[in-house]
Order: C-alpha cells, then sequence, then structure tokens
C-alpha cells in the first residue's frame, strides 16, 4: 500500500511539473504548442503566454491585424512555423515585440509583396525562410534591422534581381529557382557573392534564365562587364542632369519675366535681362521670312496693280459720245449690210466687226472706231 501511495505521488508531481494539454506539451526549458493542420484561418487565443516553439503550418491563416496583436503576446516565442498558409502580404511590424524570435518559416505561401517595416524588431532572428512563394521584387533594405539574420532563404520565387548592399551579412543564402536576369541589375548581388564569405546553397542550380546568351550560366561567374553599366548609369545621369538644367534656365527665364521683376517692387521699370545669342538668332530668322513673304506678295500682285492703274488713265466718254456709240451698237447688230426701205441715194454705212471682245481687257472702246466714223459722216 505504501508503495502504490508513493507511485501515486511521483506520478501527480510529474503531470504537475509538466502539464500536458492536447496541443502543447511543456519541459523543462520549452513551451511547444502544435497547431497544424487545423483548418484555422486565426491565430487561436487560448495558447500559452509563455509558449516558446508555436507551429501553425497547414492552416488557412492570412495574417490580419487580429493575427498580429495575438503575435505580440507571446513575448517568450523563438520558433515560429506559417509556412503553407495563405499569407499574401508582410505589412509593417507584423512581428513587433518578438524580441526573442530566432527561427521564422514563412515557406509555401501566396507572399507577393514585402513592406520595408515587415520584419522589424526581430533583433535576435537568424534564419528566415521565404521560400516557395511569389515574391517579384525585394531589396536588402528589408532586411537591415535582422541585426542577427544568417540564413536567408529566397528559393523558388519570381525574383529576376535583388539589389543588396556590400554591408549585408550572412553566412547562408539560398537563391535557386528565381527567373534571374543577368544584366546590370544582378551586378550588385554578383559583386557581394563572390566577395562577401557568404556561401550560396544549390550553386549550379541558381542560373540565369536570361538574357539568352547567358542562359544556364551561374549568377555567380555569368559575364556581366562593369564597365558597360557604369558607362550606361553615367549617360543616364548625365541626360537627367541636362533635363535638370534644362528646368532650371527655364524656370529662371520665366521668374525674370514676371509682372514684379518688368515693372520692379516699386512701380517703376526695370531692365530687362540681357537675351542670349539665340533669340537674336531667332529674331533675325522671322525677319527674314516676313520680309521674303512681303517680297514675293508684291511680285505676284504687282502686274494687277499697275493693270488697273492704267485703266483710270482712259478718257471719259462725252454726252455727244455716248449717242454715237448707240448707233454703232445697232450696226454691229444687224444681220444684213444694207437696209430695205431705203433710198438709193442714201449713203449706206456697214460696219464691220473687227473688236472683238476679249475677257481680261477694260471694256472701254478705242478712239480709232470713233475716228473713222467722224471720218465718213464727214
Amino acid at each position: 500500500l505504501n508503495m502504490k501511495l508513493s507511485w501515486l505521488v511521483i506520478l501527480a508531481g510529474t503531470l504537475f511539473l509538466n502539464p500536458v494539454t492536447a496541443d502543447c506539451y511543456i519541459t523543462s526549458q520549452t513551451v511547444t504548442c502544435e497547431k497544424s493542420g487545423k483548418n484555422l484561418s486565426n491565430i487561436p487565443t487560448n495558447l500559452f503566454q509563455n509558449v516558446t516553439k508555436l507551429s501553425l503550418k497547414n492552416n488557412k491563416i492570412t495574417l490580419k491585424d487580429s493575427d498580429k496583436k495575438i503575435l505580440q503576446s507571446f513575448i517568450k516565442l523563438t520558433e515560429l512555423y506559417l509556412n503553407e498558409n495563405m499569407i499574401a502580404v508582410l505589412y509593417n511590424n507584423s512581428f513587433y515585440n518578438l524580441t526573442k524570435l530566432v527561427i521564422l518559416d514563412m515557406s509555401n505561401n501566396h507572399i507577393n509583396t514585402v513592406h520595408k517595416a515587415a520584419f522589424a524588431g526581430l533583433n535576435q532572428l537568424s534564419m528566415l525562410n521565404l521560400s516557395y512563394n511569389m515574391i517579384t521584387q525585394l531589396d536588402s533594405d528589408i532586411f537591415t534591422s535582422l541585426k542577427s539574420l544568417t540564413v536567408l532563404n529566397l528559393q523558388y520565387n519570381f525574383l529576376k534581381s535583388f539589389h543588396i548592399k556590400s554591408s549585408f551579412k550572412l553566412i547562408k543564402i539560398v537563391l535557386a529557382g528565381n527567373p534571374w536576369n543577368c544584366s546590370c541589375d544582378l551586378l550588385d548581388l554578383q559583386i557581394w557573392l563572390t566577395t562577401s564569405s557568404v556561401t550560396m546553397e544549390n550553386e549550379n542550380s541558381t542560373t540565369c534564365t536570361s538574357p539568352n546568351n547567358k542562359e544556364n550560366f551561374s549568377i555567380k561567374t555569368a559575364a556581366i562587364q562593369s564597365a558597360d553599366c557604369k558607362i550606361g548609369q553615367a549617360s543616364l545621369e548625365n541626360t537627367v542632369t541636362s533635363t535638370s538644367a534644362i528646368k532650371l534656365k527655364s524656370s529662371a527665364l520665366l521668374t525674370t519675366l514676371t509682372p514684379d521683376n518688368i515693372t520692379g517692387n516699386n512701380g517703376t521699370n526695370a531692365e530687362l535681362p540681357l537675351l542670349g545669342k539665340s533669340w537674336t538668332f531667332l529674331a533675325g530668322v522671322l525677319g527674314f521670312v516676313l520680309s521674303t513673304t512681303l517680297l514675293i506678295l508684291a511680285a505676284i500682285k504687282c502686274p494687277t496693280w499697275c493693270r488697273y492703274l492704267i485703266s483710270y488713265s482712259h478718257r471719259r466718254l462725252e454726252e455727244n459720245d455716248s449717242e454715237m456709240f448707240e448707233q454703232e451698237f445697232s450696226a454691229d447688230m444687224s444681220s444684213f449690210p444694207t437696209v430695205s426701205g431705203t433710198n438709193d441715194e442714201d449713203p449706206i454705212v456697214i460696219f464691220e466687226k473687227i473688236h472683238a471682245f476679249v475677257p481680261g481687257e477694260d471694256g472701254f472702246i478705242e478712239d480709232k472706231y470713233i475716228d473713222s466714223y467722224v471720218t465718213e459722216e464727214s
């Protein structure tokens, strides 16, 4: 009986020192909670606050604001497994207050965007796994706050380039399975891989996919001419500088031509700034074009103007001349040279139509017709 009682006491003490629940168990140093494959859409709240290792893989967690608040209460957490969930965006301060976290696994999610301060506060983080996601763009500034980071896994994303600074310290990096573009955008990563002490895992399978002449070459050894990249960058900077200078000159010119500068602050006429040679040349060209146009117009219109001036020099018809013109016009309109019913003794006057109206003449009757009529009358 005494033996049975002693065993019961030992068993009770063991259970008291190491309480066991359905999902969590406690040891002398760790509190581990296993919530994998539970079809959870939110991080559960009925967990021990002193949990040190939490596995939430293979669920439907999206890491909403409510999830982030729950995570902030696990201040003793050292390992967090959120792989195989439905996380798409890592917002700023997603893991804030987890200052003791060492391992963070977020592989096999749908992550396509990582904000710059997503990992802020993870001062002790050593291993970060972002593999098998949909990340297309990533900058090393995202990891600057991770002072203790030694292993970074980015394999099988959609990264074509990865801008990284020489001060970035790692022991191991995994970059395989990305569509790397071995051009100038990848030059800083290549330099960092060759000059730092970092180890690139699966180096032989970490290859370029573009351009075609570098396909299947390792991103660490592919020929990227730094001189060409510097020349291209210098030309781009010069273009930007020249464009900025032009904009500054234009704004300065507009400033000098404002009403305040023209009239002066006191209302008096201020002296305008001297114009450059380009304005003088432009004014000369405009003057030449206008003068040439006027000369061509004068040459075309001069004959017409002269004809109008000459037409006004004719003598105006007198009153007796108008009667004579009517007789002459009636003679031209008769179809026969003689008129029946007249005496043979009367003189017969026959006018021949020797002057036809020509479009473009001034319409005046020349003096020679009048002279010939007067002569026959006499």
